[in-house]
């Protein structure tokens, strides 16, 4: 048996909501569900036991929890799809037992609050940012709305010196948009063909990443570079979107660019993550925070969609 420990706040600290937890409830998540499972795969806590043999982590550490514990580093594979709130008891609860492999430190400078916002969404933008090629200063990165994962990519492209171009339909949120790092704000409203303008906006060229958290991959295809990634995060923006409608195959020739479909990321990918946080000192945006004991409210908030920000629950 490999060693675990038990991590929480009372003991474990705090937990943070997605649409992924949405989308587990509909019954519309594309990875294995085991009825009965503990929900929840994002958390951050301290370590009040550890099991035989442990050596990775000591009693009192403050540790978050990867999505995939068997997921250490390497390529994404079945062998590796196990995940906490799917397969394996998540950490929507007061106690979590978890492999001491899975965990990983909380950077100094962060709550527990604003380590719980990490484990997925965060761990998702910076897999789609570095899982291939890393954005250098001055290339351009798009982003799609004010999403988790999109808010994140924000945050962690300027990190790195990149343009970021971010699309949004809510442009009372395009000053929050650009105070995170956004250079340019498309209203999707006012350009519904936002491909069209991040061509204007590089001078023709594309973008050298998109990041597309909506499935709209048509229209990312048509505004990214001609050698340039596409990372695709997500097929729909809520639990109740309907799934976007078949991508023409002349588009995806036309574009020469690579699609990569993202899964969260391994430990490794959430210890680069972390230690990139701590040398910027940078924090994730949280948005409301509700008790643990209020859950299902915290969940109803997420549905509506219109917060900025991660839904945080709170075992203080």
């Amino acid at each position: 048996m490999r060693p675990s420990c038990r991590s929480g706040s009372s003991p474990q600290r705090s937990n943070a909501v997605s649409l992924r937890d949405l989308l587990v409830l509909a019954g519309d998540y594309p990875l294995p569900i085991t009825p009965g499972i503990v929900a929840g795969c994002e958390g951050a806590g301290e370590v009040v036991a550890t099991g035989p043999g442990a050596v990775r982590v000591r009693v009192g550490d403050r540790v978050m929890p990867t999505v995939f514990p068997d997921w250490i580093d390497g390529p994404f594979g079945l062998e590796r799809a196990a995940q906490l709130g799917g397969t394996r008891n998540g950490t929507l609860a007061e106690y979590a037992v978890v492999p001491e492999e899975a965990l990983v430190p909380i950077p100094e400078h962060l709550s527990y609050e604003e380590a719980a916002a990490l484990p997925l969404t965060a761990v998702t933008a910076w897999h789609a940012l570095t899982g291939s090629r890393p954005p250098l200063p001055g290339q351009t990165v798009v982003a799609l709305g004010s999403g988790g994962v999109s808010l994140a990519v924000i945050q962690l492209a300027a990190l790195a010196g990149a343009r970021v171009i971010v699309t949004t339909s809510d442009v009372a949120k395009a000053e929050r948009l650009r105070a995170l790092g956004a250079h340019e704000v498309i209203d999707r409203r006012a350009r519904p063909r936002w491909h069209e303008a991040v061509r204007e906006l590089t001078d023709g060229r594309g973008a050298d990443l998109v990041v597309d958290v909506a499935g709209t991959l048509e229209e990312s295809l048509r505004s990214v570079a001609i050698g340039g990634d596409v990372a695709f995060v997500g097929y729909r923006t809520s639990a109740t979107a309907a799934p976007r409608t078949a991508l023409d195959a002349r588009v995806l020739f036309a574009s020469g660019a690579r699609v990569r479909g993202i899964a969260v990321g391994s430990r490794a990918q959430f210890t680069a993550l972390t230690q990139a946080l701590a040398t910027g000192r940078t924090q994730p945006v949280l948005g409301r925070v509700f008790p643990f004991t209020e859950a299902v409210a915290a969940l109803r908030h997420q549905e509506r969609g219109d917060g900025f920000g991660k839904v945080i629950l709170t075992h203080a």
